[in-house]
């Protein structure tokens, strides 16, 4: 049952990994080190939120927006297909920040216990899940006036691979800081409250092609897919989710998480057929 939730979690080891030898390695081949294949490889280079800032620009005037590449571009595509098809994969299973916020919250869960991640009320907690697409919008429009990567001075993701290059802003610093100490308390909450590209992936799941669905005949409400899930999200609730907060983690599965009950919590295209013996639990 912990199968891909074991592969998820490799998967954002190396990727991690990738992108730290590609921060390192972009600031050793300016002083004429490092390795030679990589050498046009950046950070801005893998980051398809590059690809998004950079669209008005590129329909306007044909330039990308400054320090933005082409592979930025290409790397949107990818992630907007594939979010099309499963939502936010991502943020769940490949963006570095989202790791790295998890391995940050092991420290909180050893602290707190149950109480990790259930600090904010659900009714403060509901507004503030909304502050992304303001920043968001804030992000595309300053980006769209200047011609310049504006959200890099308030980056987490940035100051967290370059905070020794003595590129980042205090601001970044500040934002890192208080990432890493809310991390502490709530399960990813630069995905939750702030990250504009997560705004951007939310948004697939109103409409994505294989959402995550409920099977109510056989759910046995024990809502452990509730406790597990790192974005507070109501799925023993919810015959079809389509909450755009859903990272597609697979935590909450019944082949892949800690649902007891197999096929009950699936991502699947099609519905449940109903029951024959109509709303009948399955017991353990």
């Amino acid at each position: 049952m912990k199968k891909k939730v074991k592969i998820r979690t490799w998967i954002q080891l190396a990727m991690f990994i990738f992108v730290a030898i590609i921060a390192v390695n972009h600031t050793l081949v300016e002083s004429g080190k490092g390795i030679p294949f990589l050498s046009r490889a950046s950070l801005h280079a893998v980051c398809p939120f590059g690809g998004v800032v950079s669209l008005y620009n590129i329909i306007t005037d044909g330039t990308f927006v400054k320090k933005i590449h082409e592979s930025s571009m290409v790397l949107m595509y990818i992630v907007f297909v594939s979010s099309l098809f499963l939502g936010p994969l991502f943020c769940g299973w490949i963006c570095p920040m989202g790791t790295f916020q998890e391995w940050t919250g092991i420290i909180g869960k050893k602290i707190f216990k149950q109480k990790y991640n259930r600090f904010i009320p659900y009714s403060i907690d509901k507004y503030l899940r909304w502050l992304r697409y303001g920043i968001l919008v804030w992000i595309l429009y300053m980006t769209a006036v200047t011609g310049k990567l504006i959200f890099q001075d308030f980056d987490p993701y940035y100051t967290l691979f370059q905070f020794w290059t003595g590129e980042v802003a205090i601001s970044g610093f500040i934002a890192l800081g208080l990432v890493i100490i809310l991390s502490l308390f709530v399960e990813r909450p630069f995905c939750k409250y702030a990250c504009p590209y997560g705004a951007v992936l939310g948004i697939f799941n109103l409409f994505r092609i294989i959402p995550l669905r409920r099977n109510s005949d056989t759910c046995i409400d024990c809502k452990l897919c509730d406790r597990v899930c790192p974005m507070n999200i109501t799925v023993s609730k919810a015959g079809k989710v389509r909450n755009h907060q859903c990272i597609s983690c697979f935590e909450c599965t019944s082949d892949d998480g800690v649902c007891p009950v197999p096929g009950t919590m699936e991502f699947r295209t099609n519905s449940y057929k109903a029951s024959p013996l109509g709303s009948e639990k399955v017991t353990k």
